[in-house]
């Protein structure tokens, strides 16, 4: 069980958390078919800070089987930007991987036009108001997105601030609708 809006994992058949009954997140849908716990938590650790790659491509066969309870109108596909710095450092963004599949199988286009032009330090390490403040304004859209209903791809949502902050720089260039994507999904709120 999950929460519809967020997917935060539930303990109870409600369809929303409690926090997204008092203050709805500014994208409409979030999908998770993972919970951000042992052994999955251990994997995409390993993907992202041992560039263990060869775990990815079985995130992204989950997802486009997620995808398929996503809503219809859904008409474009945005990975989670990564400053350039990180990426250079990585040697690649494990969002893009897990996007590009999920964009194929929905016949969808990968939207390159926003990026994260702040370099913010790793959210894992901060509390749910460090993170908030760690993203403030760092997101920018580089160009016009003419989809009405972006779909955001990333590995892990834990408190959901990066999702947030994205998903408002997104609605506030015009796009209507924005859903979320992701491999697993922490309990945080």
């Amino acid at each position: 069980m999950a929460c519809r809006r967020c997917a935060k994992p539930l303990a109870t058949a409600e369809p929303l958390c409690a926090a997204c009954q008092r203050r709805a997140p500014p994208f409409g849908t979030a999908i998770a078919p993972l919970r951000y716990e042992f052994p999955v938590d251990v994997a995409l650790k390993a993907v992202k800070f041992r560039a263990r790659s060869y775990y990815l491509p079985v995130f992204a066969s989950l997802l486009c089987e997620a995808s398929e309870r996503l809503p219809d109108d859904v008409d474009a596909v945005l990975p989670m930007p990564m400053h350039w710095r990180r990426w250079a450092a990585r040697g690649f963004n494990q969002a893009v991987e897990l996007a590009r599949p999920v964009a194929k199988h929905l016949g969808l286009p990968l939207i390159s036009s926003v990026e994260r032009k702040r370099h913010t330090a790793y959210q894992s390490g901060l509390d749910a108001a460090s993170r908030r403040k760690n993203l403030a304004g760092a997101f920018r859209v580089k160009a016009t997105i003419k989809a009405r209903h972006v779909l955001i791809v990333d590995d892990v949502m834990t408190t959901g601030h990066s999702c947030r902050s994205l998903a408002l720089g997104l609605r506030h260039a015009g796009v209507r609708q924005v859903s979320v994507l992701v491999a697993a999904r922490a309990g945080g709120s």
